[in-house]
């Protein structure tokens, strides 16, 4: 089974998030300023064994690899955005694929859609519109990401390279895109792609009539309780202020029974996006290791009902920080949901990697 945990690499400064936000943004500068909305609250989130890194440092990022090898992630999804030619936060992939290193499985995910203030408290403000110019530009996207495919590394499914589409339904004409990915595919040798499509978080339901091998749903870890719907009607009315609280889940929740086609479960760590959108924000109360893994237990049990082969747990994310969305060690747990991680699989009867760390 694949256990695939979402990798975001905006760890580094790019001209264009110094132009937005000031130079040397990174994901870290909001991380470090963040502070409790409420009482209990848990702010800021802080790296712990691997501290706030830059990843343009090789080292680095084989220290990741290292990490998720040990505790049992087979590999890493990295974000991946394309904006009709022009290729935003591809350092530490690039260099990961020139470099050969780390020696650690990948695939990638095409992070389709528009970049915003969203992210940064500013939902208004368009940075950048993902737009669709046409099968050119599928041939220069496809041309751009072969090498990516061709590299041992790349992770197959079905024994063919697996691609994640964010957004299927932001896409014009979903069924002529993965018609022109695939016969692309086909005729470089690839025997095609294994493309999924992300669901849970737009109204796309058309993946299996749009030819999508499978697809993975998304589902935001949060529980309403009596207490979470009474403050819901105390904000609309200006009584409280935010950010929104929800009970992080004891158990993962299953896809509504209307997804047809096979589905990849996925399971959050946590979530607080508070130092991305302060009061405007949503927390996951309680989000423990032992939660976690009571999550990871469920997926791990509906991953394996997939054909041999085409089991895959993905796990959102590695190290999405800003969202308090992360497997990575941090000062409050430690490497408490890695440690989550690898129980379960040890439960479950899947092997790991022997640790040296």
């Amino acid at each position: 089974m694949e256990v695939l945990a979402l990798y975001l690499p905006q760890f580094h400064p790019i001209p264009e998030n110094d132009r937005w936000w000031g130079t040397g943004f990174t994901e870290w500068t909001n991380v470090a300023k963040a502070r409790p909305l409420f009482r209990g609250h848990v702010q800021p989130h802080l790296p712990a064994d691997l501290g706030f890194y830059d990843l343009r440092v090789g080292e680095v990022r084989q220290a990741q690899a290292d990490l998720a090898r040990a505790y049992g992630v087979t590999g890493f999804c990295y974000w991946h955005y394309w904006f009709a030619g022009r290729q935003l936060l591809r350092r530490p992939f690039d260099e990961v694929l020139a470099s050969g290193a780390p020696d650690f499985p990948f695939c990638l995910a095409w992070a389709n859609q528009s970049w915003s203030g969203v992210w940064h408290g500013a939902p208004d403000r368009v940075l950048i519109e993902q737009t669709y110019p046409g099968p050119g530009d599928d041939a220069d996207h496809f041309a751009a990401l072969r090498s990516a495919f061709e590299d041992p590394r790349y992770v197959t499914i079905a024994g063919r390279p697996l691609l994640f589409i964010y957004q299927p339904g932001g896409l014009p004409e979903p069924a002529r895109f993965v018609e022109r990915w695939q016969k692309m595919a086909h005729d470089a040798g690839l025997g095609g792609l294994y493309l999924v499509a992300s669901l849970g978080e737009s109204d796309y339901r058309s993946h299996v009539e749009d030819g999508f091998d499978a697809a993975v749903h998304y589902t935001y870890p949060f529980r309403r309780t009596h207490a979470t719907l009474v403050r819901e009607r105390l904000m609309a009315r200006g009584i409280v202020k935010g950010p929104k609280r929800f009970e992080y889940p004891d158990t993962l929740a299953d896809p509504p029974a209307v997804l047809g086609g096979h589905l990849f479960p996925s399971v959050y760590p946590n979530w607080d996006n508070t130092p991305r959108a302060g009061r405007g924000g949503v927390v996951a109360v309680g989000a423990t290791p032992e939660r976690f893994g009571a999550q990871l237990r469920r997926g791990i049990e509906r991953a394996r009902t997939g054909p041999p082969g085409e089991q895959v747990l993905v796990i959102k994310s590695w190290n999405e920080w800003a969202e308090g969305n992360y497997l990575e060690p941090d000062t409050e747990f430690g490497r408490g949901r890695l440690e989550a991680l690898a129980s379960e699989l040890a439960a479950a009867g899947i092997s790991l990697a022997p640790r040296s760390l």
